[in-house]
């Protein structure tokens, strides 16, 4: 990279620091004449980026006036033609972020301007409000898509107890006390004209910062060129070039009442209700006051300190309150919020008897005063440091610009304005390396100075089955009220403004905007070289053809013979090295399903006889494992598919390759199976649920499980629901049983170490291990003769008469934890990972569901929900349409119908510039789940390994995207999507709030569907005494970031 100059433009080098423990190198910047901050952090990857303003602010702003035009949703319809999936927002307590990631620099370069424009310049109107922020319908119903949002979270245990302790910490004057998403009651008095108000005060350049992280081409130039040139205009012709510090402006927190943080001078302690009928089970939060934002070094110790009491199962607090026979919680989670002043150090505790809540904060003070008195396992403590820079080294293999975001947010926000803390916030390898000279005394005085000595504010969050009732007469009592308030007319008038809020927000973006807005080109993107080698096992026929890469065929087969068991190595530019091993569940009896979770949950947590005879307590396994390896992880499947697998995975450091290896052996083959041990496995699950079972999305996954899977789907016995049945049971039986319950464990290994259905996986600096292969020889050659190779297991073989033919079944469950709906329309799909018609079916799922596209636009752009999306799943051969957070399920539903039928019959226009921006967004999404060295090597392995397709399948995929056709899209709407909302090709799974069933079920029956009604009510007297609760089944896992959801 060439040097950097002092300026450029209106810009001014404020801080340059390059970083010595990795190839990053961060330039910040700040213009002169506007005061907009503009950081670089510089190093090979994509580019994304994160624009931040100071204060809390409304997330969701309507459109920007582009070009001269007034258009709704321009800045994500461009960025879907950019590479990329949209923009994004986030709030906290002190700062909004908009983020963006492309695939690429060019389309990234292309949208920066319109996307600043959108953050300082948008159109706020009141179409916008009532259709984004909160809109009463003509049925007298409240929505609106941040009062959906807010539906769905402001009576939960955690908002509820968040909301008061920030309220008890901070003072009248604080911005710190603020409920940032917006409480229902304000927003529904909330306007737009106070919107406008607050973005006019914070949304100015002084107060804003653009953060990019990523390799551009022509360095960091190349971005100041494009500010200074198209965005510092705009500033400009707004009259906003006031400089850094225009006159009467307060830096927001730092300069403000808020900054002042005075100490917590006695302890206060208060309890708040939440709807619960489950009496059980209640949560507390402690929260502290910590050190001053920039006191980086004691931040650091702090969050070490936390990991030593809480990180592992024989971490001292797990050990006293969890690792026992009768858990006193279910976890601790040391915390960190960064405030002016200092910082709050909050301390959750779960799943705690509620006859215990009142008095857990004395007992834990005991424990903490005790763990001072004996000092710190200093041998342990310097495993935990090692540990944690291990792991900083493998996300910074991956993650350079999601490592380093959170230190440069916090230094806009709190740090010194001349960047001189900049570098010592990110020195993460210096900090490690001083705590590494602390000595017992000094671990110990930080624990008696900020949880001892100091006085907390305490919550304890208490379940509340009169809050239930009275949440929910409350809300009918303020509809009908309000109803009766508005009158005939009053709602009428309400339909007609919200229809034509509708029809501003659905006004077309002239074509030529979006056309002169080009596509970039995919040989742009630039994809992370995977080398593999499939071994298949001596004497098998392969299923199809394998490619291999020459270097890596010569390093393995110059390493011993041929193995007898199949072994992928997919080898990437790494410093690590990932094994792993995938079992075929497909085998296991039905009986012993439901204990695959217990099995799972107990895989670590075991007594272990190695292979050399050493006997090893699970103390020793858990300690061992956190000193050698990276990560270590057990799961059913891969990426949120092949959940009837079970799968094990450890990282290590290339030199520990063979360590690795036979750890996975021992852990496999030598886990000790006892009462003690599986009973506090148990007991802790058990002690869980009732929280889980809280969660709207985990309970419409498990009723949704239940309904299309047979009792051969491991992932249905796993469910929440499943596991409220078979747990109590389970524990029974244990106590009077126990050999009958270990032999059930043992049963489960011996089908699980059955030899024809073991694949192995080894990830990484493959080129870079001595013996690649003879190890696996050494450790597992025994064990695993060559024998025929069982296909891998489908949930497409797991479905149960309904998921093989949905039609007309409805279930409608009450859950009184929450006050929104969940729901999942299910139909018949496409089945096969290399099905012909994939392509068209992927490309039509993401014109429907793209940001700004079709489902946004008539659902999240109605208010109706806070998503909206359809999905293929060619694992299962299922299609599904969800809704999330829905203020009015129903509403949601005839909408999507309304909009899938129209473009069938071409009433609603499919035009091409929504084909291509789809077409664009998919690139993205490919890029993405192969944008590091971890992920491309994981993606090599699925595809060849469990999928059966070639290893660069979905890069393959890109030409026939394109190739798919208008025609081609709305065949596919016909045939597969429109079935989605009829009756009699679907089925429905809805979770929803009391107050809202009856509704909802009356609209169903309407609809067509028959519908059974369920509510979640569990006795814990009951269920303990082993009477069966209200059952389901469960629920796939919710896709996150780094899933491979798009490839399914």
């Amino acid at each position: 990279m060439g040097t950097l100059p002092e300026s450029y433009g209106n810009f001014d080098l404020v801080k340059r620091v390059k970083l010595d423990f990795t190839d990053v190198t961060v330039s910040k910047w700040r213009s002169r004449k506007s005061g907009l901050s503009v950081v670089h952090l510089d190093y090979e990857g994509e580019p994304m980026t994160i624009g931040i303003d100071g204060p809390h602010s409304s997330d969701l702003l309507p459109a920007p006036i582009v070009n001269g035009y007034f258009v709704v949703g321009t800045e994500n319809n461009l960025a879907n033609r950019g590479f990329s999936n949209g923009t994004n927002a986030w709030t906290d307590t002190d700062h909004t972020a908009y983020t963006i990631s492309t695939a690429g620099e060019q389309g990234f370069l292309q949208l920066l301007p319109i996307y600043m424009d959108h953050i300082l310049y948008p159109t706020i109107t009141k179409a916008g409000f009532m259709t984004e922020v909160h809109h009463i319908d003509g049925k007298g119903q409240d929505s609106g898509v941040v009062y959906s949002e807010m539906q769905g979270r402001e009576n939960t245990s955690g908002d509820l107890m968040a909301l008061h302790s920030q309220r008890l910490v901070n003072h009248a004057d604080s911005a710190y006390r603020s409920e940032t998403g917006g409480l229902m009651e304000a927003l529904r008095v909330l306007t737009s004209k106070q919107i406008k108000k607050y973005h006019e005060t914070y949304y100015v350049p002084h107060n804003i910062s653009l953060i990019v992280a990523g390799k551009l081409s022509s360095g960091t130039t190349s971005l100041l060129d494009v500010v200074q040139n198209k965005v510092e205009t705009r500033i400009a012709e707004h009259g906003q070039d006031n400089g850094p510090r225009p006159t009467g402006w307060k830096r927001p927190f730092v300069e403000t009442p808020s900054a002042s943080r005075p100490s917590i001078e006695e302890t206060i302690k208060r309890t708040v209700e939440f709807p619960e009928k489950d009496e059980s089970m209640g949560e507390l939060v402690l929260t502290f006051l910590g050190p001053p934002p920039n006191a980086f070094l004691e931040r650091r110790a702090i969050e070490m300190l936390g990991n030593y009491l809480t990180s592992s199962t024989v971490a001292p607090l797990n050990k006293e309150y969890v690792e026992i026979e009768q858990p006193l919680c279910g976890y601790f989670y040391f915390g960190e919020d960064t405030r002016a002043t200092r910082v709050d150090l909050p301390v959750y505790i779960g799943s705690v008897p509620t006859e215990h809540l009142d008095t857990f904060d004395a007992k834990l003070k005991e424990s903490l005063q005790r763990i001072v008195k004996e000092g710190i396992d200093m041998e342990r403590m310097t495993m935990i440091l090692n540990r944690e820079e291990r792991q900083l080294r493998s996300k910074l293999e991956s993650a350079k610009g999601d490592t380093f975001s959170g230190s440069i947010i916090t230094d806009f926000l709190y740090g010194a304005e001349d960047g001189s803390n900049l570098k010592e916030s990110m020195n993460d390898i210096k900090q490690f390396t001083e705590l590494r000279g602390w000595s017992s005394e000094s671990w110990t005085s930080l624990l008696q100075k900020y949880y001892i000595d100091a006085h907390p504010v305490i919550i304890i969050g208490k379940p509340s089955p009169a809050l239930v009732d009275s949440l929910e007469k409350d809300e009918k009592a303020r509809i009908s009220q309000q109803i009766e308030r508005l009158g005939p007319e009053g709602l009428k008038d309400a339909e007609n403004k919200l229809e034509a809020a509708k029809a501003e927000h659905d006004r077309p973006i002239p074509t030529e905007m979006l056309t002169s807005f080009p596509v970039p080109d995919v040989k742009s993107i630039s994809w992370i070289p995977v080398q593999s080698l499939q071994e298949i096992g001596a004497g098998r026929k392969p299923q199809r053809p394998a490619t291999a890469a020459q270097d890596l065929e010569k390093h393995i087969t110059s390493d011993g013979s041929p193995l007898p068991f199949f072994v992928q190595y997919d080898h990437v530019e790494s410093d690590f090295v990932s094994v792993s091993a995938i079992f075929s569940l497909e085998k296991i009896p039905k009986h012993l399903r439901p204990l695959v979770t217990v099995y799972l949950s107990s895989f670590f947590s075991l007594r272990v006889k190695r292979q050399s005879g050493e006997n090893l307590s699970h103390e020793e396994v858990v300690n061992k494992l956190e000193d050698e390896t990276v990560s270590y992880d057990v799961g059913l499947g891969m990426s949120n598919a092949f959940t009837d697998t079970f799968r094990v995975s450890l990282k290590v450091e290339t030199a520990h390759y063979e360590t690795a290896v036979a750890w996975l052996k021992d852990l496999i083959c030598g886990a000790q199976f006892e009462k003690d041990r599986l009973q506090i496995v148990i007991a802790k699950i058990q002690q869980s649920l009732p929280e889980m079972k809280r969660n709207g999305d985990n309970i419409l996954g498990s009723l949704w499980a239940e309904l299309v899977y047979n009792e051969d789907s491991t992932s249905r016995a796993g469910s929440v629901m499943s596991q409220l049945e078979h747990i109590p049971r389970l524990a029974k039986q244990l106590h009077e049983s126990p050999l009958e319950v270990i032999a059930q464990f043992e049963e489960i290994r011996k089908h699980l170490t059955d030899p024809t259905t073991a694949r192995f996986s080894v990830a990484g600096n493959v080129l870079g291990l001595e013996k690649p292969r003879s190890i696996w020889a050494k450790h597992f050659g025994e064990k695993h003769p060559g024998t025929e190779l069982s296909p891998v297991p489908l949930a497409a073989n797991t479905l149960s008469a309904i998921g093989k033919s949905p039609a007309k079944k409805a279930i409608v469950m009450t859950l009184p934890t929450i006050e929104s709906s969940y729901v999942t329309h299910t139909a018949r799909g496409i089945q096969g990972f290399d099905h012909p018609e994939y392509a068209v079916v992927r490309v039509t799922s993401e014109v429907l569901s793209a940001t700004e596209s079709y489902l946004w636009r008539y659902i999240r752009g109605s208010g109706l929900a806070y998503g909206a999306y359809v999905s293929p799943d060619v694992e299962s051969g299922l299609l599904s349409f969800t809704l999330y957070r829905s203020s009015n399920s129903l509403g949601a539903f005839h909408e999507a119908a309304k909009v899938v039928k129209g473009l069938v019959d071409r009433s609603i226009e499919l035009d091409q510039t929504t084909i291509d921006a789809a077409k664009s967004s998919i690139v993205y999404g490919v890029t993405k789940n192969v944008a590091t060295p971890g992920r491309a090597a994981l993606v090599s392995f699925s595809n060849q390994a469990l999928k059966g397709v070639p290893k660069t399948y979905q890069v393959d995929l890109l030409e026939k995207y394109q190739a798919v056709t208008k025609e081609d899209i709305l065949a596919a709407l016909e045939k597969y999507f429109l079935p989605l909302f009829i009756p009699s090709s679907s089925v429905n799974v809805t979770v929803t709030a009391p107050s809202k069933a009856e509704q909802v079920v009356e609209g169903l029956n309407a609809a067509g569907f028959d519908v059974e009604q369920r509510a979640l009510e569990v006795d814990p007297d009951e269920v303990e005494e082993g009477e069966e609760s209200e059952s389901g089944s469960d629920s796939e896992s919710e896709s996150d970031s780094d899933s491979e959801e798009e490839y399914r």
